[in-house]
């Protein structure tokens, strides 16, 4: 960050050392010139920010404690792992954390990615191509020369993944935690852009990037709460390897239906997501409006093809019906950006569920009725 003076006193630090474990919010801190920039989490539940004097403290997880410094000489609390921002070099390691990066015009802070397998972002692939950014293969198989080629100042992991975190901890570098696929409601998932942008100097674009995705969204979602009537059912997911994993309740694409005006088959649901037999989703599901699928099938999709994958497909109503909503890995970037755009996939879903509501030649993105 250029210019940085924080704004919050010193006697701040010592309130929020006394308590850093609770959320945190409304961090403010001063960037380019006089003009102050507030940090507000809204809707993320994983990290959250409290600045003091001269060091910005986020607490990521439960475990997690960065101190956000502009000098490498600022005394910072005890148990916060320092960092000097803005970070120039990091690895990215997922395509939810290149989402944020992408939508901030910051690929050239990625001096390393995991791979290139459908990754559809021409830049990134461009920068691999020409040598600024290397691959460093995959989770648990690390390249450890071309990590130490990429020299990242930080790198954004997942825990999630299958790890192979050690070797990287032994070089010395500063693991940062990005926990954005826990967060079960879609704005919080898209307010990642704001954790990104603290580490690399961009959080007036951050800012405005997500006050433009939540105005959008829930101006959208507040013309579906005025529809009355009755709403749609939706389900969701197909086999793979004779379980059906089911998207629970919790999960931020059942609130999406939800926002979108419909209602979800395991509404009731308390978990973000099962498996599930072939019986038990046809007995919640049987007669929904719609059914919603997701996948990476090679050529173009069709009824033909999901009853060739499940024979007992042709028994549900959605696919009688042919009221199929589907998305295609391998034709759209659906991981790599529709983290920050969940806005975009509401309005696809919307334009379903409730055509009516958005523009006559609206072109969905993401999903749309399988022909």
């Amino acid at each position: 960050m250029k210019n940085l003076a924080w704004l919050f006193a010193l006697a701040t630090l010592t309130v929020a050392c006394g308590g850093r474990k609770g959320r945190m919010s409304d961090a403010t801190v001063q960037t380019d010139g006089d003009s102050a920039v507030s940090i507000e989490v809204k809707y993320a539940t994983a990290f959250s920010v409290r600045d003091s004097a001269d060091v910005r403290m986020v607490t990521v997880g439960d475990n997690d404690y960065f101190a956000l410094v502009k000098s490498s000489e600022t005394q910072v609390p005890d148990g916060y792992t320092k960092v000097v921002v803005p970070v120039t070099r990091t690895i990215c390691m997922t395509a939810l954390q290149l989402s944020n990066f992408t939508v901030l015009n910051a690929h050239d802070v990625i001096k390393g990615i995991t791979g290139t397998k459908n990754l559809f972002d021409s830049d990134i692939q461009e920068r691999v191509k020409d040598g600024r950014t290397v691959k460093i293969g995959m989770e648990g198989e690390f390249d450890t020369e071309m990590i130490l080629a990429a020299n990242p100042e930080v790198i954004f992991i997942s825990p999630f993944k299958r790890g192979g975190y050690d070797v990287i901890k032994e070089m010395g570098i500063t693991l940062v935690p990005h926990l954005g696929y826990k967060e079960l409601d879609p704005l919080g998932q898209a307010e990642w852009v704001k954790f990104v942008g603290m580490f690399i100097g961009k959080e007036r674009e951050a800012n405005e990037i997500f006050e433009g995705i939540e105005n959008r969204y829930l101006g959208l979602k507040s013309k579906v709460e005025a529809l009355e009537g009755a709403r749609p059912m939706v389900t969701s997911g197909e086999m793979h390897y004779g379980t059906w994993r089911a998207v629970g309740g919790k999960n931020y694409l059942a609130q999406i239906f939800r926002d979108a005006g419909a209602e979800y088959v395991v509404n009731d649901d308390e978990t973000a997501g099962e498996n599930m037999e072939f019986e038990q989703m046809y007995a919640l599901a049987a007669n929904a409006d719609y059914w919603r699928i997701l996948n990476s099938f090679p050529g173009e999709f069709s009824y033909e093809a999901l009853k060739a994958s499940e024979p007992r497909n042709e028994l549900f109503k959605a696919f009688r019906e042919r009221k199929v909503i589907y998305c295609n890995m391998r034709q759209t970037p659906y991981y790599e950006i529709s983290p920050v755009e969940p806005d975009v996939l509401l309005k696809d879903f919307v334009a379903v569920f409730h055509p009516e509501l958005v523009e006559a030649d609206y072109q969905p993105k993401y999903y749309k009725l399988l022909k």
